[in-house]
């Protein structure tokens, strides 16, 4: 009839968009603080920039409530904060929007199940992301892009720690096999025919995407050592293992290890695949822990008769790109 009220157009898929936030720093320290006035004088009492707090708080606000707006005309849209992630169950069908850091992308990608995932950089100005290379503004076009199967994706393999009690921990970047404190992890470590009792301050393992990181740290102390002993016309001894993020294998690194009469430090370097899994045996009466892509929190305990599988694992993660 005319004059009457037309109905509000509805979204254009009955897909479900699930759209990853964060907490900004301002809201965690009013988390912790209890007030924004209580947070203001605690930062301002150090001498930081409490505007600094505000702006970043505005511009990620503004953020997402363009993102999500954007997205509802799309599809079905589900909000989830970072902290449920882990205990989050993602539809087989569903469409994964993370409004970044590169962390929040990572530690997403790890629990996804395949699912395509965008990842959006909502303050360009502030932060830098080899995994945000969207924003906002772009999410009409990428959304519609892979709901028509248009958009082009960036495979990524995960590391896979496995142990023999059936507990499973995946990593987007990095596993970490030690002691939660600083002292000496010790356990067996095997790869084909060679084993080494071992005591270090624990064992890095990264995939293709991690190798820029942690592990390159790693390396790169150690080159700096072999470059100093050789004297200042040596050449680092210790190879650069980056890799692409969808090869089927991971790299590992000991770090620190001791060679005493029980403990060798042969074993300290090397590459997994299919045909070369890692096993590692824990001898750590406590405090044995492995954890991935850096969060402590995350994490599988290690103690004493455990033994450790590390492998590429079968789970892929799928990053537009």
């Amino acid at each position: 009839m005319p004059g009457a009220e037309q109905p509000a157009a509805g979204p254009e898929s009955e897909t479900k968009i699930v759209l990853v936030k964060r907490r900004t720093r301002l809201e965690e320290l009013v988390v912790r603080y209890n007030t924004i006035q209580q947070a203001q004088f605690f930062v301002e009492r150090l001498g930081a920039d409490f505007g600094d707090y505000v702006r970043e708080d505005r511009i990620y606000r503004s953020a997402l409530i363009q993102a999500t707006e954007t997205l509802e005309r799309l599809g079905r849209v589900q909000q989830v904060d970072r902290e449920y992630v882990p205990n989050f169950i993602f539809g087989e069908k569903d469409l994964i929007v993370v409004l970044g850091q590169d962390g929040l992308v990572a530690n997403t990608l790890k629990y996804a199940a395949g699912q395509p995932l965008i990842g959006v950089n909502p303050d360009p100005q502030r932060w830098d992301g080899s995994l945000l290379p969207f924003v906002v503004e772009d999410l009409q076009a990428v959304v519609r892009d892979l709901l028509r199967g248009r958009r082009p994706f960036k495979e990524v393999r995960l590391a896979q720690a496995e142990l023999n009690d059936g507990q499973m921990l995946v990593a987007v970047n990095d596993l970490f096999i030690g002691r939660r404190t600083h002292v000496s992890a010790r356990y067996e470590l095997r790869q084909s025919d060679v084993a080494e009792q071992q005591s270090s301050s624990g064992i890095i393992v990264s995939t293709g995407m991690g190798s820029t990181g942690w592990m390159r740290s790693v390396l790169a102390g150690a080159a700096g050592i072999s470059s100093f002993a050789g004297g200042e016309t040596a050449q680092p001894l210790v190879p650069d293992p980056s890799f692409g993020w969808d090869s089927p294998y991971l790299y590992f690194s000991v770090r620190e290890p001791y060679p005493s009469r029980s403990t060798s430090a042969n074993l300290v370097f090397g590459r997994i695949d299919e045909g070369r899994p890692l096993k590692i045996v824990s001898q750590m009466p406590e405090s044995g822990v492995i954890f991935s892509d850096g969060v402590e929190s995350d994490y599988l305990e290690f103690g004493s008769g455990i033994e450790a599988s590390i492998t590429v694992s079968e789970r892929r993660g799928r990053l537009a790109v």
